[in-house]
């Protein structure tokens, strides 16, 4: 066993001594390491779900599992009352962690005010996704509607934890209500392996 092992290390070092970029795949983590939480969905609060999807969908290459209107309604009354919400939910590589939602809330009383294209400060976010063909589909990103470039992908090394550099394709988009998007192409190891 600790020949395969050795001989794999070799491999993969070599592998990426020769400019070659690594591909791990995403993995549970140990059983004796999980704890009884998982970070099951993120959820952004839309103005428009409709000029949300074109980026999430046809950009991104997301696939919709799901797509309702909530609330509303028959009342006890008769009357019937309108959906109060619109939720779409998003999944790329798994359908139970990692799902992003998009809600938009219907019959508010007031138009919420336009989106900020700034870098996220305190109380923002920053969604970072990771894309092998980040070269190829950028453009496509770059052409989809309501999405305005923040930068367009260049190499920068981020600092290992345990010393040396995590190399990484890195572009940043605002999405059509002015959240800051890092799009990634991962040169070398990730963080935490």
């Amino acid at each position: 066993m600790r020949i395969y092992v050795k001989s794999m290390l070799y491999m993969l070092v070599t592998l990426a001594g020769l400019g070659m970029p690594l591909r791990l795949p995403a993995a549970p983590v140990p059983e004796a390491e999980r704890i009884p939480v998982d970070l099951r969905r993120t959820t952004l609060v839309v103005r428009d779900i409709e000029r949300s999807l074109p980026l999430y969908r046809d950009g991104l290459g997301l696939k919709v599992i799901y797509d309702q209107l909530i609330g509303g309604g028959p009342q006890p009354d008769g009357r019937t009352l309108p959906p109060t919400v619109r939720l779409v939910l998003l999944r790329a590589n798994d359908d139970f962690i990692g799902v992003l939602g998009l809600m938009q809330r219907l019959n508010l009383e007031q138009a919420p005010p336009p989106p900020e294209f700034r870098r996220a400060g305190p109380g923002g976010l920053i969604l970072v996704f990771n894309i092998q063909d980040l070269e190829q589909r950028f453009a496509r990103i770059e052409a989809t509607p309501y999405v305005t470039i923040a930068e367009k992908p260049r190499r920068i090394d981020y600092p290992a934890a345990g010393g040396g550099t995590i190399p990484v394709l890195f572009s940043a988009v605002w999405d059509a209500d002015g959240n800051f998007i890092e799009l990634n192409r991962l040169l070398g190891t990730p963080a935490g392996r």
